[in-house]
């Protein structure tokens, strides 16, 4: 399974990726492969600012939908614009294109309580 070092990882499968004051969200390969064929995303919390752990959209898998959390405190800035034709990228790509929002975070010291890829990946069982 790949999990990538240079990632921060939550229980809830969601990962951030940190460029300064903003960062990037997805949810992990694990947590795509778990859902399967992922046919519908939907974040309306655009300008929206989010405590650590609040719903910031849902993503609908051909069986299922599951809601996604915010890793972090921040305010969604963008949601992925290839999601809204192609969300399909998010089981090809979790980490790359399949990004799903970029957030301006509010507190940088909640990234501590996440989970490095050593971390993650003992969670998931997957080493």
């Amino acid at each position: 399974m790949n999990i990538p070092e240079n990632l921060k990882y939550s229980t809830d499968h969601e990962w951030i990726r940190v460029e300064g004051n903003e960062a990037y969200l997805g949810i992990t390969e694990f947590a795509q492969g778990e859902l399967g064929d992922i046919v519908f995303v939907e974040v309306e919390t655009v300008d929206e600012e989010l405590a650590q752990g609040d719903v910031f959209g849902t993503i609908e898998a051909v069986k299922t939908v599951s809601d996604m959390l915010m890793p972090v405190s921040g305010t969604v800035l963008e949601v992925n614009p290839m999601l809204e034709n192609k969300p399909e990228v998010i089981n090809k790509d979790p980490y790359g294109d399949g990004w799903i929002a970029r957030i301006s975070i509010k507190d940088a010291s909640e990234l501590s309580a996440l989970m490095d890829a050593e971390a993650y990946a003992e969670h998931t069982n997957a080493h």
